[in-house]
């Protein structure tokens, strides 16, 4: 079972639909429950008091956790279902009978009949479903036989019969529900017209059918029918909120191992979904450590054999995003749409997770590992010559050309060292120009660090496009620095990182923990950039307001400054504040002052 802790674990757990199963010590399954939100409802078991002893019993003997995840809530109620009846469970009672989820069958006869059932049978006819709530195939039943004349006798209409005599019409006849194949009063053509038809709808493409249905209930509501009116306007509701089909459970994949891979540079991550009967019984997802630049091909191959032979699988058909060698007497397809493609996107999605679970739980446990990960990763984004280990990051404000300033921010092994940020005050130019403002802080910058031979970062980012680092490569090249820092801009707009003498930006992945890291270095800059810039115009506003009252100098606007913020604190302050503050004879001036 998992090394990991259970605390670890729950820390862990995504926030979507899925199936969460409980092992004890031994590896047993103890649990299978569904959830909505798996990290609320698992670590509810854990925060919560039960009342119940079983569940209390339970809780003390969980020692390790899986789940699965899928699309929706109703996908978790069918896998739910499908891992009880294959695992048994000790502490699940309600699912465990040999009752199934509804299905609707359209049976392989000369004049199909339509009906719902329990059993798969495996005759040629079609299932449709499964369905969570009988209510739904009630409802598309009624809608079908409301609009479609069909049979429901189980008579053998072969030709034969029918061209001899053998039946008669029934009371559905009369009453209009049915047309008479029996006495050959309805063509086998238009009957399988209908047939047609009913499918469509029971996929989910009912339009017509909809717009049948809403012109009836209209008419019963203008005849005053309004119980009648009701009723349909309930199948109305729960045909639109009607769910297609479920990935999890489908009768037309049968025994199929998928697997699927998702990898960076260190590791590789392989999940494998095992499907029985159209059923999906197992889910397991394997870490592959990377020991050379091992390609996902190969990777793919090894954890297939070592996995099959781990579950025992005997299953001859194989789902896979590529081809791989495998011994002949196994079918690999890769899928490219319909059924097959969603139930292997399913597998990528569980991998995906199952990454994103194991890179917390590795920032929790081992610092240093995700660290280097993110580091690496980083070098191979940018295409850097070394890991960036140090970033600095530079961003320009001023607010219609006043009190320009521009902000640097620090970081390293990818979080903030805030102790290293810098203001700096643009002092050679005039007005507002952002270029030639980061041309002189980029300056000032290095040249100091240069001068104090501190370290030097082994990458800039500049908060801008092709002008900002165009005018921040002149500085470098000025301190003979081209080439040894790496540097960047990033644009605002679509987060288009530049490069230089490159004119075609580059786009990283929006979910990259790269792009994440450059986008809170740029958000740094320009917050603490911005902080610097207010205070610096409140210290202007202040100074011009105090300036010229006898006997108030830089000390004492410096104190009303820190303890009043602004202006309009000072005009509303009474003479007995000021003077807390700076005494009695420099607060009677102030107060006269504007008063």
């Amino acid at each position: 079972m998992s090394e990991v802790s259970v605390e670890l674990q729950l820390n862990t757990l995504p926030q979507s639909p899925g199936v969460y199963q409980f092992y004890d010590k031994e590896g047993k399954i103890l649990y299978v429950g569904k959830a909505k939100n798996l990290k609320k409802r698992v670590t509810s078991y854990f925060t919560k008091t039960h009342e119940n002893g079983k569940t209390r019993v339970m809780v003390k003997k969980i020692q390790a956790i899986k789940h699965i995840v899928v699309p929706t809530e109703s996908d978790a109620l069918l896998l739910e279902n499908n891992f009880i009846k294959k695992y048994q469970p000790r502490y699940n009672v309600l699912l465990k009978d040999d009752k199934s989820y509804p299905w609707i069958c359209i049976k392989k006869e000369r004049f199909p009949r339509i009906f719902p059932t329990r059993k798969l049978i495996k005759d040629g006819s079609e299932y449709y479903g499964p369905y969570t709530s009988m209510k739904t195939v009630k409802t598309l039943l009624d809608l079908i036989k409301s609009v479609y004349p069909l049979r429901t006798c189980n008579y053998d209409l072969s030709e034969e019969k029918i061209e001899a005599g053998k039946y008669k019409v029934c009371l559905e006849y009369h009453l209009g529900n049915c047309k008479g194949p029996c006495e050959g009063l309805q063509s086998e053509k238009e009957y399988h017209q209908q047939i047609d038809d009913i499918r469509d709808i029971i996929k989910g493409n009912f339009k017509t059918s909809l717009h049948y249905f809403k012109k009836e209930m209209k008419a019963l509501a203008a005849d005053m029918h309004f119980e009648a009116a009701e009723m349909i306007k309930n199948k109305i509701e729960v045909l639109e909120n009607y769910q297609v089909k479920s990935t999890i459970v489908n009768p037309k994949i049968n025994n199929v191992d998928v697997f699927s891979i998702i990898s960076d540079d260190a590791y590789a991550y392989i999940n494998f979904l095992q499907l029985s009967h159209g059923s999906i019984i197992r889910s397991h997802t394997m870490e592959i450590k990377k020991k050379l630049e091992e390609a996902d091909k190969d990777l793919l191959q090894l954890a297939i054999i070592e996995i099959r032979q781990r579950f025992h699988s005997q299953s001859k058909e194989l789902y896979l995003p590529f081809t791989v060698t495998l011994p002949e007497d196994l079918k690999l397809t890769v899928p490219r749409l319909g059924d097959k493609k969603k139930i292997l996107e399913l597998s990528e999605r569980n991998a995906k997770f199952y990454r994103q679970e194991r890179f917390k739980q590795t920032r929790i446990t081992d610092p240093d590992r995700h660290v280097n990960r993110i580091m690496a990763q980083m070098k191979k984004d940018l295409r850097l010559s070394k890991e960036p280990r140090h970033i600095e990051c530079f961003d320009n404000s001023n607010i219609q050309g006043t009190n320009p300033v521009a902000a640097c921010v620090v970081f390293r092994n990818g979080k903030p060292v805030k102790k290293e940020y810098r203001h700096f005050n643009i002092k050679t130019v005039e007005g507002p120009d952002d270029y030639a403002s980061m041309e002189e802080v980029v300056f000032r910058r290095y040249k100091r660090l240069q001068e104090e031979k501190a370290s030097l970062p082994q990458l800039i980012v500049i908060d801008g496009g092709k002008g900002q680092l165009s005018s921040a490569l002149k500085s470098l090249e000025a301190l003979n620095l081209r080439g040894k820092i790496a540097i960047i801009g990033i644009a605002k707009r679509l987060e288009e990182i530049y490069f230089p003498d490159d004119p075609i930006p580059l786009y990283l992945d929006k979910k990259s923990e790269s792009l994440k890291i450059i986008q809170q270095l740029r958000n740094e800059a320009h917050r603490f950039g911005i902080n610097f810039h207010r205070n610096k115009r409140s210290k202007n506003a202040f100074d011009s307001v105090l300036e010229g009252i006898d006997g108030i100098g830089d000390k004492t606007t410096e104190q009303i400054l820190k303890k009043f913020k602004s202006v309009k604190r000072i005009k509303e302050a009474s003479l007995e504040d000021l003077s807390e503050v700076v005494g009695w004879s420099k607060a009677k001036k102030i107060y006269e002052n504007f008063h």
